[in-house]
């Protein structure tokens, strides 16, 4: 498992999105930003390998979620095509699970643990 993981739940049929396209990405010093990793939520919902165990490192880290693909896939409109949630790693030691509540017109974040 990495030190960064997600997990995407559907709150509009109350479970797990399965297939949503995810990528991590770092902010670079002088601008723009840096994949370090990309996949797929599981049949739970989960994506924990995302970046390389012992890679972890202070900075500004995005995860992109690719909803709009999410719910086309299941021929549903959506407002949100894509919802990006920024972040900061202050201690690069720790955990950070990014969990993202998704339905078609909202969604929210926190640190999970």
């Amino acid at each position: 498992m990495s030190a960064i993981t997600t997990h995407v739940l559907d709150v509009s049929i109350g479970r797990p999105a399965a297939g949503v396209p995810v990528i991590l990405e770092m902010a670079k010093t002088g601008g723009g930003w840096a994949e370090l990793g990309h996949g797929a939520t599981d049949s739970d919902g989960r994506l924990r390998n995302l970046i390389a165990a012992g890679s972890l490192a202070e900075g500004t880290y995005r995860l992109t979620f690719e909803t709009g693909a999410y719910f086309d896939a299941r021929r549903i409109a959506t407002l949100y095509p894509q919802v990006c949630v920024v972040f900061r790693v202050h201690d690069a030691n720790q955990d950070y699970h990014i969990p993202l509540l998704v339905s078609p017109y909202g969604y929210s974040t926190y640190r999970g643990s």
